[in-house]
């Protein structure tokens, strides 16, 4: 497949194949997330406990924790355990003389529809919960900040750099930043706009100003 021919293609058509285990893990995973959104819906945030979470999916409370370690992280993880290492993956076949915030761009954008797609509901009210509980926004910053490390990587390769390079590390945390305040902005508003333009103009901020 060329550079330019997997630049396009999405990101779960990418992964290698899951052996038995890893869908068995996968099927828990996801049972697990779908039961506390399922209880968030019918009873509240704060009112859902782990042990009603385990009950709903069927599981023990261990193996809850064993998954995922607090409540926040079952809200804010994604469908698919290695998604910070996809988002690298695909950033890594982006062309090598193509602007980094573009590339950056392609890629995240891709990742922003991939999910509306797959998982509208759960979008929708993961970012919802975002602007409610306190809780569950710092943790999606601590989350953002992990995903900026992992994009450091690749930026600095293609500029034989080093990722901790402040430029670099503050690149990537600032087109974090712009996601998270993206995301943010939509959830605020209802959820009515359409969330990839918001992403587009949330990082021609970046290129050009605010404008202000």
């Amino acid at each position: 497949m060329s550079r330019m021919a997997a630049a396009h293609t999405p990101l779960e058509e990418r992964r290698p194949p899951l052996g038995l285990r890893e869908r068995k893990k996968l099927k828990t995973r996801t049972a697990i997330r779908r039961a506390m959104y399922r209880l968030i819906t019918e009873q509240g945030y704060e009112a859902t406990t782990i042990e009603q979470i385990a009950a709903a999916a069927e599981v023990s409370p261990s193996t809850v924790f064993r998954y995922f370690p607090s409540k926040e992280d079952i809200v804010l993880d994604d469908e698919y355990d290695e998604y910070d290492e996809a988002i690298e993956r695909a950033l890594r076949t982006r062309p090598v003389d193509e602007p980094p915030l573009d590339s950056l761009r392609a890629v995240l954008t891709a990742a922003v529809s991939r999910m509306l797609e797959n998982e509208p509901q759960e979008m929708h009210l993961r970012t919802k919960l975002m602007t409610e509980v306190p809780a569950l926004r710092a943790r999606m910053t601590e989350s953002m900040a992990e995903t900026s490390q992992s994009l450091a990587r690749p930026l600095a390769d293609r500029a034989g750099r080093d990722p901790d390079d402040l430029e670099v590390r503050v690149f990537a945390a600032s087109v974090m930043g712009a996601l998270r305040e993206a995301l943010l902005y939509w959830a605020e508003r209802d959820q009515q706009d359409d969330l990839v333009a918001l992403v587009n103009r949330t990082l021609d901020t970046l290129k050009g100003g605010p404008g202000l």
